[in-house]
């Protein structure tokens, strides 16, 4: 099964069967008496700022295109990524498509991001001190970080 991303950002990430082991030689906790036991959940919803939502972000990424080479980070192109997400974070309208007009190479801002994703949450707080230290502002919650990576790159990804 594969990760799915909503409109609004949450992920919809499958979970892995919970596999029981008894002295009784039972797998899976399964008797066939069980005719009253509660289906576990296959799918948990994550949104932007809980746990693992940076991890599951990265993979979902890695779903679009898996051939895709691993991801390298250029000074252009973090630059251009730093620009990117500083103009979405202060946009009122948040047109990604009309901020990635002016990007020079959408390829390398991408790889820049997904590189930020894949270093987890420490990197998309340490990329946020970043775009707020050489755009101006404050730095913003890793939460709201991710979330515009993840919408930059579903539009790249267009």
């Amino acid at each position: 099964m594969e990760i799915v991303r909503n409109t609004d950002g949450s992920l919809v990430v499958p979970i892995p069967a919970v596999r029981h082991h008894d002295g009784d030689g039972v797998v899976d906790g399964s008797t066939g008496d069980d005719v009253d036991a509660v289906a576990q959940p296959t799918t948990r919803v994550l949104h932007p700022g809980e746990g693992g939502y940076s991890e599951a972000l990265a993979e979902w990424d890695l779903e679009q295109n898996p051939d895709r080479a691993p991801a390298v980070s250029t000074a252009s192109g973090r630059e251009e990524a730093m620009n990117v997400v500083h103009a979405l974070a202060e946009s009122p309208d948040h047109d990604v498509a009309g901020a990635l007009k002016d990007v020079g190479d959408s390829a390398a801002s991408g790889e820049a991001l997904r590189h930020v994703l894949i270093g987890g949450t420490h990197s998309v707080e340490a990329f946020s001190q970043e775009v707020a230290k050489a755009e101006g502002g404050e730095a913003l919650p890793a939460h709201q970080m991710t979330k515009i990576i993840g919408e930059v790159l579903a539009e790249l990804d267009k």
